[in-house]
């Protein structure tokens, strides 16, 4: 077996981190950036996020129908556009649309807002359809690790109002996951408790293949893991009270 030691401050380092109006963004370390399309170098997600998203949207072949709006912010970019749009549009629009600062996706660097390649396009709501190539994209983005973030009927639990432009990189299969039991990100954390490392989730992606998903809280200062040698593993803390650990098997 091998023995993973999990520091309590890693609860705030992670792809599954959940971040809102009742959590704020932990330790804020977002490096590793990297453009998502080079036609806008400006607008950056976490480097393996950039480089799946390029990935799914090759795969749809989106080619310039789809752009990048709005990606990595930083706190102060965040509090700038918070500030604008009480400004600009008021402060209910503000509260629907615009997350506080460190309340903020976009300062994780694991959330993306995606438009149709238009001639005027709205920053905070850019248009992204269910319909043709932005429905494609709908589709088999679980595929690739991304959701959709704020869905319909789930702004009581999320806080934000639909915003169909808005995905998220949690990662494969959770996105999968996520997608089929029609899940907001908040649920899913809190659903995923009800497992842990002697009674996990189950997932079988293909014949086969085996995925195990289980919490792991985080009571003390260090947490001590033991895995199979032979299996792959990812480990990503929830940004409240433990970790998310999935294995490959």
């Amino acid at each position: 077996m091998r023995t993973l030691t999990l520091k309590k401050e890693s609860i705030y380092d992670g792809t599954l981190l959940l971040v809102n109006a009742h959590h704020a963004l932990g330790i804020n370390h977002v490096t590793n950036l990297a453009p998502v399309d080079m036609h806008f170098p400006h607008i950056q997600l976490q480097r393996d996020a950039a480089n799946i998203l390029r990935l799914l949207l090759h795969a749809i072949s989106a080619k310039s129908a789809i752009i990048p709006v709005s990606g990595y912010r930083s706190y102060m970019e965040q509090s700038a556009i918070y500030k604008d749009s009480l400004k600009y549009n008021g402060q209910t629009f503000t509260q629907k649309y615009v997350a506080l600062p460190n309340h903020s996706e976009h300062q994780t660097g694991l959330a993306i807002d995606l438009g149709l390649n238009q001639k005027d396009i709205d920053f905070i709501r850019p248009n992204f359809p269910y319909e043709g190539i932005c429905n494609e994209f709908l589709k088999i983005a679980p595929n690739y690790g991304f959701i959709e973030r704020y869905g319909k009927y789930k702004e009581i639990v999320t806080g934000i109002a639909h915003e169909p432009w808005h995905f998220r990189y949690v990662g494969y299969p959770h996105s999968k996951i996520i997608a089929n039991h029609n899940l907001s990100l908040e649920e899913y954390i809190e659903w995923i408790k009800k497992y842990c490392r002697y009674c996990r989730f189950i997932y079988h992606p293909h014949y086969g293949s085996k995925v195990e998903i289980f919490y792991e809280p985080a009571e003390e200062e260090q947490t001590i893991l033991s895995i199979p040698e032979t299996s792959l593993y990812h480990i990503s803390g929830n940004n409240i009270d433990g970790f998310i650990v999935t294995l490959w098997s």
